[in-house]
């Protein structure tokens, strides 16, 4: 992959026909897509990363953060389910992987480490890229941080952290996720300040062994702020406050259910949605099958339930459901789960059904302490422990993220929250809706910016669907 290396600023303007805004899982694998298909074109992928393909959720270097779904659901091929599982098969023949014999389980149903599907993604976007040059396609990685961007006529102009200026036909804000734990926010409490990063192992060994340690959150990157302090070698108390005390199944590998979503029209709300796979569920459990069986059914209608959705009974479905949907849908690889469950059971992993307040000022030297509400009580607590580890998920209001590029869009009226401030708004090819409504023709979105719009906009399925669809879409002819 070529890399343009930083550049003095300057007033030339680099022109190419399609401008990728990141170069993570949904730039990368746009970019393939764009690749395949007929037709010259340039493309440039702006990520300020060394890598393309990895981005925040597949930098991880350590084998214990794994991915929370099994190779047979994690496929970056859009037209093959397979393809993930056919990679590993060759690369652990190859000698790839060692300890993948330690999961014991059909290479189809391993969860494999993160950083090992960074490299999948890469190798396949080289093959994407060797089939371009056949049509004398190129793709090229800008090592830069897009801070503005600016709609013309019949352009889009982007201003990069070295100066440079680009310009291109299209531009698609490809900016995946911003972890709570690595965003920068313009409503802190300064606790990122004050935390260990959750996936920074060698921070974690400067611990004393022995030393608590406070979690804020319960999901899944408290599962992998866990497996770091596992690795890290740490042995004492970890203490983990979220307002539902709600921990992440294991994920299982269910039997087939019967998809009755796709045979009853008639459920079309989150609430209609919930009893029906309540039933589902039990009826499932009284036959000695698993629940996740019923509960797997859903993925597939999620996106078209979401969308049709009032604005009412999306608010309902957040506020009552949310915290249940994610610790049921969104979970756990086995190994890390069970890590969890052994720790928990030692009474070494406390779980508290508790609010955070805010950071308190620290009595015990270099400890961290926090203000806290636990369930039921009216009153703040406080508690203490040698180190903090936000674990809060994903920031995905783009009015909280202060990062140049959010606060200039929004700025500059170019792009709206999307329903309820998940994400941006944009139309159902991922067109881009401006402040005033209008729906942009030159700047689009994919993967977690569009997450308001269709709930699960995550996922490596949804991802690599939508960057085939929109492919098509900015390589059809233009109408005006």
């Amino acid at each position: 992959m070529s890399e343009t290396p930083r550049a003095q600023a300057t007033d030339a303007i680099r022109h190419a026909d399609i401008l990728i805004v990141g170069g993570g899982l949904s730039g990368a694998m746009l970019a393939a897509q764009l690749l395949r298909l007929p037709g010259k074109r340039s493309v440039l992928v702006i990520e300020p990363r060394a890598e393309l393909g990895r981005g925040e959720a597949y930098s991880a270097v350590e084998l214990g953060h794994t991915l929370n779904g099994n190779a047979a659901r994690m496929s970056v091929d859009p037209d093959n389910a397979d393809d993930l599982t056919q990679w590993l098969t060759e690369h652990i023949e190859a000698g790839g992987w060692p300890e993948s014999d330690q999961q014991h389980v059909p290479i189809s149903e391993l969860f494999p480490p993160r950083g090992l599907f960074g490299v999948y993604v890469q190798q396949r976007l080289r093959e994407a890229q060797a089939v371009g040059a056949l049509n004398g396609s190129t793709v090229e990685h800008v090592r830069a941080e897009v801070v503005d961007l600016e709609t013309l006529d019949d352009s889009v102009r982007l201003t990069l952290s070295d100066g440079q200026r680009l310009q291109g036909a299209y531009a698609v804000l490809a900016t995946g996720m911003f972890p709570a734990a690595r965003t920068p926010q313009t409503q802190s409490s300064g606790v990122n300040a004050a935390a260990l990063d959750p996936w920074d192992v060698a921070a974690m060994r400067q611990l004393d062994p022995q030393s608590t340690v406070l979690i804020i959150g319960s999901g899944l990157t408290m599962v992998d702020a866990v497996v770091s302090l596992e690795q890290a070698g740490h042995r004492g108390p970890i203490n983990v406050f979220s307002r539902h005390g709600l921990l992440p199944h294991v994920r299982r590998q269910p039997p087939a259910w019967v998809d009755f979503l796709a045979e009853d029209a008639t459920l079309r709300t989150p609430r209609q949605l919930v009893r029906e796979l309540r039933r589902h569920c039990r009826d499932a459990i009284a036959r000695g099958i698993d629940w996740q069986a019923p509960l797997d059914t859903v993925r597939a209608h999620i996106g078209r339930l979401w969308n049709q959705a009032t604005d009412a009974q999306r608010r309902q479905f957040v506020r009552h459901v949310r915290p249940w949907w994610e610790s049921h849908h969104h979970r756990s690889p086995p190994l890390s789960a069970e890590l969890v469950a052994r720790l928990h059971g030692e009474g070494r992993l406390h779980i508290e059904a508790a609010s955070f307040k805010g950071l308190a000022p620290s009595t015990h030297g270099d400890n961290v302490s926090l203000y806290i509400r636990r369930r039921g009580e009216a009153e703040t607590s406080v508690v203490s422990g040698a180190a903090l580890i936000n674990s809060s998920g994903i920031e995905y209001d783009w009015r909280r993220v202060a990062r140049p590029l959010p606060r200039q869009l929004l700025a500059r009226g170019l792009i709206q929250p999307g329903p309820l401030a998940l994400g941006i708004a944009a139309a159902a090819d991922g067109a881009v809706m401006d402040a005033k409504g209008d729906v942009s023709d030159r700047l689009f979105a994919m993967g977690p910016p569009l997450r308001g719009m269709w709930w699960e906009s995550t996922a490596v399925t949804d991802v690599a669907s939508q960057a085939k669809a929109l492919a098509t879409r900015l390589t059809k002819p233009c109408s005006h």
